[in-house]
């Protein structure tokens, strides 16, 4: 396989070429070409340098917004502001870091929170005071994974991000609300980024395939392959790029060697010893197949992480379409939670609690469908334990729903915190130690077994709540027949 295909080509932008270079890529001898690349990745050499080249992301670069001024695109009265870039991975904010960092008049400093600490925080905060006061130099401070650093290590950020001597520019996956201290936050502009439109990932594909940065017409996509790699990127232009950088790979390894090229200068594909390529260009182009596609990416990125927003985002997606009786959308979450290596047993749990908030008594063999499931889990593991999960989320979500139980529960709680919670009226008062009778306990309590319908006349609340109705039946399911049987119930107990 050639190693020219996952080089960079380490040249200036195209205006910037000195007279008497060649312009035209057909003419330039292609082992040369090749030869003055570097082998970073695909993604590194297609990062974008100025604005206008970033896709997607167009709500956060309207004139005037935070990053065109933050970028020197846009000299309004406004002065730069520190941000905190929140998104999903692969969707720019690296690349919108790396874009700013070009602006005139600054000095670029990057950290990684998982390898920096509070003493090179104080290191650049000193540094940025000195370039400001003394060459009226704006520093941009890059912190990426932002979320990982401790509080001590953000309260460090604190002074340098409030005198401006610094502009903070940092990254995360993580919810800023739940992972960035509030006085960073307070003093930082909120900026959320959107996972990439598919219509944007084909645009960085088909650019990567023909730009000299990337893999310069050296290979060809096809059709069935693109649409491969964009139904299985899950939005991240990052995975979108390596995985064509893999497939590009994959289509070379497959290209026969011309005879006489087995030594070293052939395999990089030097020219002839005349000088003249014409037996380099008139190889045919690879092709990349569907076949090729598949080999380099056969399993879609899923975007979950098991302690952040996409665990709660997806599971709550999941329970509320059970509730909406949408079978096919809660098959599409439990799919994914699955796929992610979610906690099969907090799954369990979920059903469980789905089956007694949302069905109830309308069905109440649900509870036992979900209890059942989760003991089968618990008995049989993954991954055969997605079958009585999918069989409790297919009972639960096509049964009829109610939530009468759940609201009953709710606001009788509530009754009790506010101080409804009147002495328990003497007749229902246990009366089986000694003295109980001198108190009155258990006298005029009439047994049910007693009556003809087993249904006694008598007050069992206390004095307060006599007559409130917790529990209200809905019309659905076995809840129909348990309306009309309670009103029966009540009407006998309360003497009515």
């Amino acid at each position: 396989m050639t190693g020219s295909l996952f080089d960079d080509l380490d040249a200036p932008d195209p205006g910037s070429r000195a007279p008497g270079d060649e312009e035209d890529r057909g003419a330039r001898p292609a082992g040369r070409a090749r030869r003055s690349r570097s082998r970073a990745p695909l993604a590194v050499r297609m990062r974008p340098r100025r604005l206008d080249e970033i896709v997607g992301q167009q709500h956060l670069l309207r004139p005037g917004s935070p990053l065109q001024v933050l970028a020197g695109e846009d000299r309004g009265p406004a002065g730069p502001s520190s941000i905190i870039l929140w998104g999903p991975p692969g969707t720019g904010k690296t690349t919108l870091a790396h874009v700013i960092a070009r602006g005139v008049s600054r000095k670029f400093v990057e950290l990684s929170a998982i390898t920096a600490g509070v003493k090179d925080v104080r290191r650049v905060m000193d540094e940025a005071l000195t370039d400001r006061d003394l060459h009226g130099r704006t520093t941009v401070l890059f912190l990426d994974e932002i979320h990982r650093f401790t509080k001590a290590q953000q309260d460090a950020l604190l002074p340098g991000v409030e005198n401006q001597w610094v502009v903070l520019v940092a990254a995360t996956t993580e919810n800023p609300s739940f992972s960035v201290i509030s006085p960073l936050l307070s003093r930082s502009l909120l900026l959320t980024l959107q996972p990439l439109e598919r219509a944007d990932i084909g645009a960085l594909l088909d650019r990567a395939v023909a730009d000299p940065r990337g893999l310069d017409g050296e290979v060809a996509l096809s059709p069935e392959a693109r649409e491969h790699l964009l139904d299985l990127c899950g939005g991240d232009a990052r995975k979108a790029l390596t995985s064509l950088e893999a497939a590009a790979g994959v289509a070379f390894s497959e290209q026969p060697v011309p005879h006489g090229e087995g030594d070293q200068d052939g395999a990089d594909g030097a020219a002839d010893d005349d000088g003249d390529d014409d037996g380099d260009r008139a190889r045919p182009v690879p092709v990349i197949t569907r076949e090729h596609a598949e080999e380099a990416l056969d399993r879609a990125a899923v975007r979950y992480d098991k302690n952040g927003d996409q665990h709660y985002d997806v599971v709550s997606a999941f329970i509320k379409s059970i509730r909406g009786s949408d079978v096919d959308a809660a098959m599409h979450y439990l799919a994914r939670m699955i796929e992610a290596g979610e906690d099969p047993r907090f799954i369990a749990r979920r059903l469980i609690i789905s089956a007694s908030e949302d069905i109830g008594t309308a069905d109440p063999t649900a509870l036992q469908t979900a209890v059942a499931a989760a003991d089968a889990v618990q008995l049989i593991g993954m991954p055969e334990g997605r079958i009585p999960l999918a069989q409790a989320v297919a009972h639960l979500a096509t049964a009829p729903k109610s939530n009468a139980a759940y609201t009953a529960i709710n606001e009788a709680i509530a009754d009790v915190r506010a101080g409804r919670a009147g002495p328990v009226p003497l007749h229902l008062r246990d009366a089986h130690y000694p003295g109980a009778g001198q108190l009155g306990h258990g006298r005029g309590y009439v047994y049910s077994h007693d009556e003809p319908n087993g249904v006694a006349a008598q007050q069992y609340p206390p004095d307060e709540l006599v007559g409130t109705d917790y529990y209200r039946p809905t019309e659905h399911g076995r809840e129909r027949e348990i309306a009309h049987r309670l009103e029966i119930l009540r009407g006998i107990v309360r003497g009515r």
